[in-house]
């Protein structure tokens, strides 16, 4: 049976030495990939012992979640440009630059999940609940501006913009960019919020 995760701690509690532990499976996934994601290799790495990373992170499961919260904690806060529009496209553009890269490490996360229900769990409430809860700030900051109708919110759009950035970034052989995120924002978003409004 595949062994659950037990480091529960969250980002905001982890200690300057914990996130060497993960800098260091960042940077070793990067370079290596996830078959060559070994004790040793992250603790010559982060000039550590074995043992170290093992105390913290029992399992290489629960080690590869850890990492990858850490990479996309820079995506947790809600942009303020003012505008809905603004908004959408910083918010874009960080998902883009932060799945590309970590792409190594989204994709060892997929390959966790496929083997580890449990994994796939914390995964959801991590990363992918966050995700849609900031997407969410974003939409209800511009209904309270007025610039978008409430009733235009759905589920389908809080998935929109990050399922699609994340699949290019890791997925495929075309990276999105800038202008992916704005056409994304211009010809997709925006128009589904005005048409939504108006059903």
């Amino acid at each position: 049976m595949p062994q659950e995760p037990t480091h529960t701690m969250e980002p905001s509690q982890w200690s300057s030495r914990e996130r060497e532990l993960l800098r260091a499976t960042l940077q070793v996934l990067r370079e290596q990939g996830y078959s060559g994601l070994t004790l040793d290799a992250i603790a010559a790495t982060a000039h550590a012992s074995k043992s170290t990373v093992y105390r913290h992170w029992p399992s290489r499961a629960e080690l590869v979640l850890a990492a990858f919260v850490e990479s996309v904690r820079q995506i947790a806060h809600a942009p303020q440009t003012g505008s809905l529009r603004g908004d959408l496209q910083q918010l874009g553009n960080t998902i883009c630059e932060q799945a590309s890269t970590h792409a190594a490490t989204m994709r060892a996360m997929a390959m966790e999940m496929a083997r580890n229900p449990a994994l796939n769990d914390v995964v959801q409430q991590q990363f992918i609940e966050q995700t849609r809860r900031l997407i969410g700030h974003v939409l209800n900051q511009a209904a309270d501006r007025g610039e978008i109708e409430a009733v235009a919110i759905t589920d389908d759009l809080w998935d929109l913009m990050s399922g699609y950035l994340i699949f290019r970034a890791i997925w495929s052989v075309r990276p999105p960019t800038r202008r992916t995120v704005q056409a994304l924002v211009d010809d997709v978003i925006i128009p589904s919020l005005a048409r939504g409004a108006q059903c």
